[in-house]
């Protein structure tokens, strides 16, 4: 199971991009390809879908962008293609407070998202995705407030708080960060 890959983005096609590292490409369908540019530099989170005929990489700019995906595709009639078109453009805040209020309206505005698929992800993730989301700000808070008194400023700090995994110690982070942080 691959966590992230960073590489040189050298194909950018409909839906997906191919990504370059140590002279392998690994095609990897995003939810916006076009955000990407050719030979940049990435680092892109991954999840990776095994089946008896296929093996699919799905990448995400952000792990929170892959958290929500993962949570997506936990929902009863939800896959992998139906859920990574929801992640377009800045749509995470908005689907987070459609399942919140129970906006079906919102939900369905997706492709392939109808009546039925839309109350169902009300229905599984309605009250997780909040708590989820207080849990990591608070772990980061701890974080930025440690990087500050290390000298470095909220703007460098807040570039790199989506690369680090809020599961870890603090002291993990702080080192991950600093990682990031020197390059």
């Amino acid at each position: 199971m691959y966590s992230y890959i960073k590489g040189v983005v050298s194909i950018i096609e409909p839906g997906y991009i191919v990504v370059e590292t140590h002279g392998i490409g690994y095609m990897i369908y995003v939810s916006n390809p076009y955000s990407y540019k050719l030979n940049e530099e990435i680092l892109i989170y991954l999840y990776q879908q095994i089946r008896e005929d296929e093996n699919t990489l799905y990448g995400f700019k952000t792990k929170e962008e892959k958290d929500l995906f993962l949570r997506l595709i936990s929902v009863k009639g939800l896959g992998c293609k139906m859920a990574l078109p929801m992640l377009s453009g800045d749509n995470m805040n908005g689907i987070h407070e459609a399942i919140e209020s129970g906006n079906i309206n919102y939900l369905k505005k997706f492709p392939k998202i109808g009546d039925k698929v839309a109350r169902q992800i009300i229905l599984d993730l309605k009250g997780k995705l909040a708590s989820d989301e207080k849990t990591s700000k608070q772990d980061f808070t701890e974080l930025s407030e440690t990087l500050k008194s290390l000298g470095y400023k909220q703007a460098d700090i807040k570039k790199i708080l989506p690369m680090v995994d809020a599961s870890k110690s603090l002291e993990l982070q702080v080192k991950d960060a600093l990682k990031l942080l020197l390059k």
